[in-house]
């Protein structure tokens, strides 16, 4: 990753999606290259993560936060080629990965240099681009809402997914026993290959599962990106004081609560989302990622597991097989320059 001369251009390709819909509304097209306001940096993008958010924005579900970019893409990996550098770590050239506020489906992108990390050792481009969201979302929702502690069981719904494999390694590095669901023996297979007790939710029911494994004590966190009907299921396998966390309602944004099982095992509900909290929080994140998963990143404990790569004239294509969740890990994009 050697730095390249900056004479930048004033154009670049770019994706938006001008209408809702599927992903045929994306449409890659020629937009200006961002000018990076106080406290940003100008990022050469090499490599962008697709992630659920950016499916919902091109459903028309989930617009970026006002003021922000109409361009996909919440993760990136590339150089640092501008930018407000004062007070930063960085210096041009500097291979970054970076959690974006929009934009980064583009060849440049702009983003808050404390919403920017340095590459891990021995990590390329692709793998780099994998990390952002999923990292950010993971650590933000298990350990600091979530507040899985040493000794804790971890419950991961859609373990599968980039989201999904990321909190099974991450988990599993810190020494805790991590069940996870997927909707086929294969994908059941590959997480089990990452450490979790897998799980078939077509076949099997996960609270009976987790009953049997933990002589029913049950598990104290459950990451859940299902919602809908898997409430009183996640409740039904819970240890007491535990803590359920939603971050997506693929299941429905609506379900029965059995409040009788909620106070007797003293269980927590709760939820969030991350693209619109301030840069104040992403920076704290940012700094607890460093400090505590970057030097298992570089050890080798935790891999970016990357399911495809398309370039970025394919983004339909990526976007497709999104939305047919066959995918084991990460999607993402490659992204080339003249």
């Amino acid at each position: 990753m050697t730095p390249t001369p900056y004479n930048l251009p004033t154009t670049m390709l770019a994706v938006d999606a001008p209408t809702a819909g599927g992903p045929e509304v994306l449409r890659v097209h020629q937009a200006a290259v961002p000018q990076p306001q106080a406290g940003e940096l100008l990022i050469k993008v090499h490599a962008a993560g697709i992630n659920r958010p950016d499916v919902f924005q091109r459903e028309g579900q989930y617009p970026p936060p006002p003021g922000a970019s109409t361009i996909l893409g919440l993760e990136i990996s590339g150089e640092v080629v501008g930018g407000d550098l004062m007070g930063t770590p960085f210096s041009l050239g500097d291979a970054v990965c970076a959690l974006t506020n929009s934009g980064g489906y583009a060849q440049y992108c702009c983003v808050p240099a404390e919403q920017c990390l340095p590459i891990p050792a021995g990590l390329d481009w692709l793998q780099a681009a994998a990390l952002p969201e999923t990292l950010f979302t993971v650590w933000s929702n298990i350990w600091d809402r979530g507040r899985l502690a040493p000794g804790e069981r971890l419950l991961v719904h859609g373990g599968a997914s980039g989201i999904g494999t990321m909190a099974i390694q991450l988990a599993k590095a810190l020494g805790h026993t991590v069940y996870a669901t997927a909707g086929s023996d294969e994908r059941v297979s590959a997480i089990e290959a990452l450490g979790a007790i897998g799980i078939n939710y077509r076949t099997q029911r996960f609270e009976e599962v987790i009953r049997e494994h933990t002589q029913g004590q049950g598990v104290n966190v459950v990451l859940d990106m299902v919602a809908g009907d898997y409430i009183n299921r996640n409740i039904r396998c819970m240890a007491v004081d535990g803590r359920i966390v939603i971050i997506a309602t693929l299941g429905g944004a609506k379900g029965e609560v059995s409040f009788a099982h909620l106070f007797t095992k003293r269980i927590t509900v709760t939820g969030s989302t991350l693209r619109q909290r301030e840069s104040s929080f992403k920076a704290a994140l940012a700094q607890k990622l460093q400090q505590h998963v970057w030097p298992l990143i570089e050890r080798g404990e935790i891999t970016p597991q990357i399911h495809a790569v398309f370039p970025l004239e394919q983004v339909a294509h990526a976007h497709a097989l999104m939305d047919s969740g066959a995918q084991i890990g990460k999607i993402l994009l490659q992204l080339t320059h003249p």
